[in-house]
């Protein structure tokens, strides 16, 4: 049960307005047009592309897609949608290699939990999750084929997840010693965003930030 601080009182306002770069210190990570910006590690090519406005991933093992520069403390904004069965993920100060991200930087998963195939997924592999770290509350996903909206705040240690309008994750990285040497992103204090392409379609749009 979550306890609303005012961390995540302030999260959940933000939220509640509505998606825009005119929005006092928050900059567009996508122009809607180009993957200028951006830059590929690994997987194919083919794989990212830019459709009616849209940033999309799509195929099997895509690798990940990244900003051309490094973040620390922010809070990112974007929606996602993706086809039935779809695994994906949003990656955060990540370093900018082929490395095991989930593991060397960090990672929200974003994933169809609907699906067959994931029935039996861990509660840390469900939309949300800090993955292989912290369980989200459930409940809050909408299903494949309709937008959802994602908030993701970093301020040091301090880590806060909403998705469409709930706080879902409120978690302190340096609460996991019994993790850190496994995860060595839990000690990372900056690196690159990035988006993750491990099966299906997911297409994104209004990815905005606002540094901290």
């Amino acid at each position: 049960m979550f306890r609303p601080t005012t961390f995540t009182l302030v999260a959940l306002l933000m939220l509640a307005a509505p998606m825009s770069a005119d929005e006092p210190g928050f900059t567009p990570l996508f122009d809607g047009r180009t993957l200028e910006g951006w830059t590929r590690f690994g997987g194919h090519e083919s794989t990212w592309t830019v459709a009616d406005g849209l940033l999309v991933c799509s195929g099997e093992g895509g690798g990940w897609l990244g900003t051309v520069r490094d973040y620390d403390n922010f809070v990112l904004r974007l929606e996602f949608r993706m086809t039935e069965g779809s695994n994906s993920g949003v990656y955060l100060r990540a370093p900018a290699d082929r490395s095991h991200i989930s593991r060397t930087g960090l990672e929200i998963q974003l994933l169809d939990e609907l699906a067959p195939k994931h029935a039996h997924i861990q509660p840390w592999q469900r939309t949300g999750a800090i993955y292989h770290v912290a369980a989200p509350e459930p409940g809050h996903q909408k299903p494949p084929g309709q937008w959802n909206a994602m908030e993701i705040r970093l301020d040091g240690p301090h880590a806060v997840v909403v998705l469409n309008g709930a706080t879902i994750v409120e978690d302190r990285l340096d609460r996991h010693p019994e993790l850190e040497s496994e995860h060595t992103g839990l000690l990372r204090t900056s690196g690159r965003i990035g988006l993750q392409c491990h099966n299906g379609r997911v297409e994104f749009r209004n990815l905005l930030i606002r540094e901290q």
